[in-house]
């Protein structure tokens, strides 16, 4: 039965076509433009499917390494005065075809949402949805019944499956809430709607990847429908975390917050990069830092 919820008193923001975005997709939908933002540009990987193109030989180091830089200044960006958001990947009125999705990762928003303000009463289907709040407070409601407030240091899941509507609001009346919001496409269609929300300690995550999602909920992680395993990381200045790729195997390295050099390139607050052809990542914080990693089929 769904759960009835009053009109609220802020802006409903609508996703339009992008609730019915297929589960099917090829990996040549995830293009970008190469410059300086593309770490040793060969053949292979990634850049097979970019756009621009290559105009001189590589050897076949260089073809079977690479990273693509998604620096936070070139984002999609829309202020609407209640709600301060960027885009990744494209996303409502941003639109960009080198920059749709990769592998299962749909949607990487960050979003500033103004005290007392919010997203109204609006529907979800075959999505994963996972948020994550770096300062303040951001209360959900949605129609299995669920109605949790999800602070700093907590990471939340929302199956949207054959379909929800939930709404999502700053309850504070002074403090915004600044947040992540990142949708994965899932493993298949129709699976039931389930919400799972859980604290990862900041001892559990200091210094280390801590898992906090993945496909067999493992180590206490939550459940994702998905072939994908997401990490949180906070790391002292200089501190050093390395993670290991399987072949045939990608990833997303997301910084939250201070810089990092992932793989000897640097990386600031809020820049993002794709990781393709890789055997191992090496990331080294350049000051206090949070990240978030997502190891990708």
């Amino acid at each position: 039965m769904l759960l009835t919820t009053a009109v609220l008193p802020f802006p409903i923001q609508s996703h339009g076509s992008f609730l019915n975005q297929p589960a099917e997709w090829s990996y040549s939908s995830y293009l970008g433009a190469v410059s300086s933002s593309v770490r040793v540009p060969g053949c292979g990987g990634i850049l097979s499917q970019l756009t621009a193109p290559v105009s001189r030989q590589y050897t076949e180091k260089e073809a079977s390494t690479m990273i693509v830089i998604r620096r936070a200044n070139e984002r999609g960006h829309a202020n609407h005065g209640w709600l301060d958001t960027y885009h990744t990947f494209s996303f409502s009125d941003y639109h960009d075809h080198r920059y749709n999705r990769f592998r299962s990762l749909r949607v990487m928003n960050e979003d500033v949402v103004a005290p007392g303000q919010g997203f109204g009463t609006h529907p979800h289907r075959d999505m994963e949805i996972v948020t994550y709040v770096l300062e303040g407070a951001l209360e959900h409601k949605d129609s299995m019944g669920n109605g949790e407030v999800l602070r700093p240091g907590e990471f939340q899941r929302m199956t949207a499956g054959t379909g929800i509507t939930h709404s999502e609001f700053n309850p504070s009346a002074t403090e915004s809430v600044h947040l992540y919001q990142i949708w994965l496409f899932p493993e298949r269609k129709g699976i039931e709607p389930s919400y799972e929300q859980k604290r990862f300690a900041e001892s559990g995550r200091h210094n280390r990847l801590r898992l906090v999602a993945s496909r067999d909920a493992a180590d206490g992680s939550l459940l994702i429908h998905q072939d994908a395993r997401i990490y949180l990381g906070s790391l002292d200045n200089e501190y050093e975390v390395s993670h290991s790729l399987e072949s045939g195997r990608h990833a997303w390295l997301q910084v939250l917050r201070g810089s990092v050099t992932l793989n000897g390139e640097l990386l600031a607050t809020s820049d993002g990069a794709a990781v393709s052809d890789e055997a191992s990542l090496t990331i080294q914080a350049r000051g206090d830092s949070e990240i978030m990693l997502f190891d990708l089929a």
